[in-house]
């Protein structure tokens, strides 16, 4: 009944999000106005109940386990990484790496977050809270910017992780697809591989600017800004690596470990938001009690700084807490199952791949979730292949690659403010210097299915 009534409205909140952190640079009340019009379009044009729905939206969002989790390890991670930079362990890790020459180049400081990124496809948060913490101060002391950084470890985590899909990617992707009438989901579920297009472009161009170190657009003015603020980064407080690289090693093997309990002995079933949580709590303690024993600091000072990391990044966790409740929002408005039922049914067949990809791409964009375009689509397409005689996998392709375009494209999807979190930058520079490069890899895919279309 929401789809018919308000039709094209369904996308005005999240166009209205878009158009407001452009226009006034402050994402959050863009959040808060694009959350407020999807309550008054729910509501009739009630701004009291628009109100009152949207308080209790909010509030909603810790009734969902996931949700909670993804709140909670988004704020821990504040004070782990506050401890870490506190203890001098970053410091004595750069100066070891960059004494002994390992990394002594920007080309070089770019890949560790790069092939962290591209190596770590279990879960994306461990990828990208990995492969952030662990470069931020390298970019530093090269002077590239952390916008740079967010880009890396952004579009390396979530290609990987759909195209390596032994993890939980894979698990719901085949759930969707075995609830279709294709014969053998398995089969169309790795033949995607080839044909995510979007993808494998993305991690080419992430390699293309690691390796050349060569920038473009927006990302190459947040680039010269480093040279405004060399000065506060020449001095970096230097102790012992192991103040580090316990913690940071002691995350990843954490979530490791409780990605296989939660699975029950398949790592690749495991929960991925219970395991970064738990994980990142024995971080905290095992970095506390490093500097508590073997740095000589109180248990009033640990306190007071891990309440300092957690303060520094509570407005950004509130963006991820209102990216949910306008996710939210959009579905009960019914925005994908809208833009989905969009498409034409006389188009021509060789379009269908690249128009599932745009649609995708807008889908993911305008909820700012990639694994839920998967649930609205994978059930449209799937039928579609198999009426017009296109290849099932050609067209989960196009969806998989589109939702992560969407989902690299938008303001308001978790993993880019996740991205922005790990990586030390704004979240609005972050989008405006990763969209060209998104854009840039779109236009080429479409290119990519119009031609498989035809070839088909």
């Amino acid at each position: 009944m929401l789809l018919e009534a308000n039709g094209w409205l369904t996308i005005l909140p999240p166009i209205l999000a878009i158009i407001i952190a452009i226009w006034k640079r402050h994402v959050i009340l863009a959040l808060v106005v694009a959350i407020f019009s999807a309550e008054l379009l729910l509501t009739g044009g009630n701004p009291f109940s628009a109100f009152v729905q949207m308080v209790d939206r909010t509030v909603a969002v810790f009734a969902n386990g996931y949700n909670t989790k993804v709140l909670l390890f988004s704020l821990l991670i504040g004070a782990l990484i506050h401890l870490i930079q506190q203890s001098g362990g970053v410091g004595a890790l750069v100066h070891w790496l960059t004494s002994k020459k390992y990394i002594h180049n920007q080309r070089r400081a770019g890949l560790l977050p790069a092939v962290i990124g591209s190596s770590i496809f279990i879960d994306t948060n461990m990828s990208v809270l990995t492969a952030g913490v662990s470069s931020q101060n390298l970019f530093d002391r090269f002077k590239m910017s952390r916008a740079r950084l967010a880009y890396i470890i952004d579009s390396t985590c979530a290609p990987i992780s759909v195209l390596i899909l032994i993890n939980g990617w894979g698990a719901a992707i085949l759930g969707y697809v075995n609830d279709t009438p294709v014969t053998d989901a398995n089969a169309v579920v790795f033949g995607s591989i080839p044909f995510n297009f979007y993808a494998w472009i993305t991690l080419a161009v992430v390699f293309y600017t690691v390796i050349s170190t060569k920038v473009y657009g927006p990302m190459k003015q947040a680039e010269l800004k480093m040279e405004t603020i060399e000065q506060s980064h020449e001095s970096i407080k230097t102790t012992k690596k192991r103040f580090m690289l316990i913690p940071l090693l002691t995350m990843i093997s954490s979530i490791l470990v409780f990605m296989y309990i939660t699975g029950k002995g398949d790592i690749t079933q495991g929960s991925g938001s219970s395991s970064v949580l738990w994980a990142i709590i024995i971080s905290i303690i095992v970095a506390a009690s490093l500097l508590r024993f073997d740095g000589n600091k109180t248990t009033s000072q640990l306190t007071d700084e891990c309440f300092t990391g957690m303060g520094k990044l509570l407005p950004l966790v509130t963006l991820v807490l209102l990216a949910f409740v306008l996710s939210s929002a959009m579905k009960a408005l019914g925005t994908g199952d809208f833009v989905a039922s969009a498409i034409s049914e006389n188009l021509p067949v060789w379009s269908i791949p690249a128009l599932t990809f745009v649609l995708a791409g807008f889908i993911a964009f305008t909820t700012g979730t990639s694994w839920g375009t998967f649930g609205i689509l994978i059930g449209i397409v799937m039928p579609i292949a198999l009426q017009l005689g296109i290849d099932p996998s050609l067209l989960l392709g196009a969806v998989l690659g589109g939702a992560v375009f969407g989902d690299h494209a938008s303001p308001i999807s978790d993993t880019t403010v996740i991205s922005s979190l790990a990586a030390g930058c704004d979240l609005l520079e972050h989008v405006k210097t990763q969209l060209p490069y998104a854009l840039f890899a779109g236009t080429i895919t479409i290119i990519f299915y119009l031609i498989a279309g035809v070839v088909s």
